[in-house]
């Protein structure tokens, strides 16, 4: 270790200036994201990690690996101070306690994958090759179910726009983050190898799931269902801060009838979550109008509501909701994975009492069932629908496939102003289409609204905080792709397969 340069000695002779540089790593990494796009970042940021996690103690590679997913939520989830505080009028130190704990705790399940790497790789470079991917994603998969889940911020999604993204359709984005990781780990295994075979190995584990992602691409995995449909998109640019106010409430539904009006040719027409911000039975009258305006234009007309059902409760619940017009009948979809803290408050009844007198909010929105009857337009046309950020739980959104011909993502990205996160949205919801094989229409309250392919490509989108009406045509796709047909099971599967074999091989050693 004599001519080993100093640092490369950091972890272990200067442990706070090394996990400094581990969270300035971890920072660095959100721009790897949208909307930055620096893709080929997040493979360079996280080697030094990964060098890390391969040298030392594991209770030393969960303390780097800790600091570094610190600086990567804290920087790329920011925005949840703009929504607490700025729109949801929270006092300030509840929002930051808020902002921290949410990173604080993603980053003790990164510390989670940092420690698995370092324990079963035992600073063997080749077994780096398979535990770090393994343990990764594991990690990366933990984060998204445990608490409701938080799946932001998966490395796979940063690589939407490279060749890694071929293996979406295959593996989803879990197993874009494992090709991701491989890759980088074995630019390890080389560097380290002791002859020129292992060398050879090594550089093809770190160029195959680049090529063989490139080659995955070109494959077509579904087929155009029926003719192409005319579609358009409406945003009204509302900023949250005045969305509901009662003076807002008329020129909103005015905007978006005589918008709708200005798109008669248009088969489908979709307005935003929540584009009427009131609950149904209060604006019946209106609701009725576009209905009957639908009709006698043959056009199918989605939008987001309140919804109050009495079908459980005397008093009724309320649903986000995001209704169809125009057909037989009027159909709803109601939002599954609500939003702790946002549209339900997982707390005591005194800590809810306590918010009601501070004027926060605190009143529960009701949970939709698990599956649901996909919407289906006057045509025949069957949607996908998610609302909001339940479009970042691919795996939920399964059961409608592959009847679904189209993916339909309402949202009011209003709540997080002019930052990072409806951009970060958009780059799920372009994996969303890429994973299913299925074009999508997104519309926002203030945007990003946008067209979408069904290999993820963006066609359109809109402005933010303008007024928008974006029209384009979309052409409804049937089949399956591997991914949707398997969900997260093969990737997960393959990765606790792993993290068992050399859990096992690790106990057999001591």
């Amino acid at each position: 270790m004599a001519d080993t340069h100093a640092i490369f000695l950091l972890p272990a002779d200067r442990p706070r200036l090394s996990r400094l540089i581990a969270f300035a790593l971890g920072a660095a990494t959100t721009l790897a994201f949208a909307p930055f796009g620096w893709s080929l970042l997040a493979p360079l940021l996280i080697l030094p990690l990964l060098y890390i996690c391969l040298t030392v103690a594991p209770r030393d590679a969960a303390g780097h690996a800790f600091w570094f997913g610190f600086g990567l939520f804290l920087t790329g989830t920011h925005w949840i101070y703009i929504s607490v505080h700025v729109y949801g009028n929270a006092a300030l130190w509840i929002a930051l306690l808020l902002m921290l704990g949410l990173a604080l705790l993603m980053a003790a399940i990164v510390a989670l994958g940092g420690w698995l790497i370092s324990r079963l790789s035992q600073g063997e470079p080749w077994l780096l090759l398979l535990v770090g991917p393994a343990a990764w994603v594991f990690a990366e998969w933990v984060r998204g179910w445990i608490l409701t889940g938080f799946p932001w911020m998966a490395l796979g999604y940063g690589q939407i726009d490279t060749p890694l993204a071929g293996w979406s359709p295959v593996l989803g984005v879990y197993g874009v983050s494992f090709m991701l990781l491989l890759s980088t780990s074995a630019v390890l295994a080389t560097s380290m190898a002791s002859n020129g075979r292992e060398r050879v190995a090594g550089l093809a584990a770190l160029i195959l799931p680049w090529l063989v992602g490139g080659l995955l691409t070109l494959v077509d995995w579904t087929e155009p269902d029926g003719r192409p449909l005319k579609a358009t998109i409406l945003q009204a640019g509302v900023s949250q801060d005045k969305k509901w106010d009662r003076d807002q409430l008329l020129p909103i539904m005015e905007f978006y009838r005589g918008a709708t009006a200005n798109a008669a040719d248009s088969d489908i027409v979709l307005w935003p979550e929540v584009a009427i911000p009131a609950v149904d039975d209060q604006v019946e009258s209106f609701i009725a109008r576009v209905e009957s305006d639908a009709r006698s234009r043959g056009q199918t007309v989605l939008f987001g509501i309140l919804e109050r059902s009495f079908e459980r409760s005397e008093e009724g619940r309320i649903y986000n909701s995001v209704m169809l017009v125009g057909g037989d009948e009027r159909q709803s979809y109601r939002k599954r994975h609500l939003v702790p803290f946002g549209e339900y408050f997982p707390v005591p009844a005194a800590v809810r009492e306590w918010m009601k007198m501070q004027n926060l909010p605190y009143a529960d929105l009701a949970k939709g069932e698990p599956v649901q009857p996909l919407l289906t337009a006057a045509n025949g046309t069957r949607f996908g629908v998610a609302i909001c950020y339940e479009d970042a739980y691919g795996s939920e959104q399964l059961y409608a496939l592959p009847d679904a011909g189209i993916l339909i993502n309402v949202s009011n990205d209003a709540w997080f102003g002019d930052s990072i996160a409806p951009h970060q949205h958009l780059e799920i919801a372009r994996m969303r289409s890429l994973e299913f094989g299925r074009p999508a229409l997104r519309s926002t309250n203030t945007g990003i609204s946008a067209f979408i392919a069904a290999d993820g490509g963006l066609v359109q989108a809109g402005r933010q905080f303008e007024q928008e009406l974006i029209t384009g045509n979309l052409q409804p796709r049937r089949g399956m792709t591997p991914y949707a047909s398997s969900g997260n099971w093969p990737v997960i599967g393959l990765c606790m397969a792993i993290l068992g074999l050399f859990w096992i091989r690790n106990r057999a050693s001591l």
